[in-house]
């Protein structure tokens, strides 16, 4: 499996956390007093996490490290034990089996962003802001998100079938692990277009920023996990994520806040 981990806080002795450990082995030293989080981020999310890690940080005196993937991909993990504190789901569905599982808490779980749907071309040409690239089948191959891992690849799916055009278009489909495998794809030419996140697009290129009418409503869930109990690094992250400052820079990278 493909799993997209980028560990944004060095790693020490003192600090390390084994990512094999089942959470029922954990160790009895995490308490209220621990300055540091591991947080499960959906790959959609990766521009405004940096920025909000950042601002976290300078804050206060904990730290945080991040991993990201898709969604489906954490999911599977936590519910095998993986130990993070805190999980930024790209849907709402996963969050809600988490704790039915009782491996995450509903206290608090709330929606930290909307997503927006867009499809990319690296050309500068190719997308005029409209569907007609799909229409007249004007490319290789399309780069989409595995729906059954990535909301955003299920929302793809949704736009496909809005338009009547699975079918014309599904030999053309790429489909990658995790959104930021799709925009890759994309980027490095393996397909001329590609649906991805609104927050990924680059300055560069040509877009169709998608109605969101066209799929359905793409709202990213936040969970305390178990493991975060009697961490006061996770808990206060979870609180900032509800802050202004940090709405304030979700919505700079195009996502909605309540």
């Amino acid at each position: 499996m493909l799993c997209i981990c980028l560990f944004l806080y060095p790693l020490t002795p003192s600090n390390a956390v084994d990512l094999n450990q089942p959470a029922s082995e954990k160790s009895p030293s995490i308490n209220i007093k621990t300055r540091h989080a591991n947080v499960a981020v959906a790959s959609n999310f990766i521009k405004p996490m940096q920025e909000l890690k950042a601002q976290f940080e300078l804050k206060t005196p904990h730290k945080i490290r991040v991993s990201y993937s898709s969604s489906g991909k954490f999911f599977a993990q936590i519910v095998n034990g993986a130990p993070y504190d805190l999980f930024l789901s790209a849907d709402q569905v996963k969050p809600d089996e988490l704790i039915k599982r009782g491996k995450a808490s509903a206290r608090g779980r709330f929606t930290y962003a909307q997503g927006t749907l867009i499809l990319w071309s690296s050309n500068a040409t190719l997308v005029n802001n409209s569907p007609d690239v799909l229409y007249n089948n004007q490319f290789r191959k399309v780069a989409l998100a595995n729906p059954k891992f990535a909301p955003y690849g299920q929302a793809a799916v949704d736009v496909l079938k809005h338009l009547s055009i699975v079918e014309q278009t599904k030999p053309k489909w790429v489909m990658g692990e995790s959104i930021s495998q799709t925009y890759q794809f994309v980027a490095t030419g393996n397909a001329e277009i590609g649906f991805i996140s609104f927050s990924q697009k680059p300055e560069h290129g040509s877009y169709w920023l998608i109605p969101e009418s066209y799929y359905n409503p793409i709202k990213q869930d936040a969970v305390l996990l178990e493991n975060a109990e009697h961490n006061a690094a996770a808990l206060a992250f979870f609180e900032f994520l509800k802050s202004n400052d940090a709405k304030n820079i979700i919505q700079s990278h195009h996502y909605t806040v309540d």
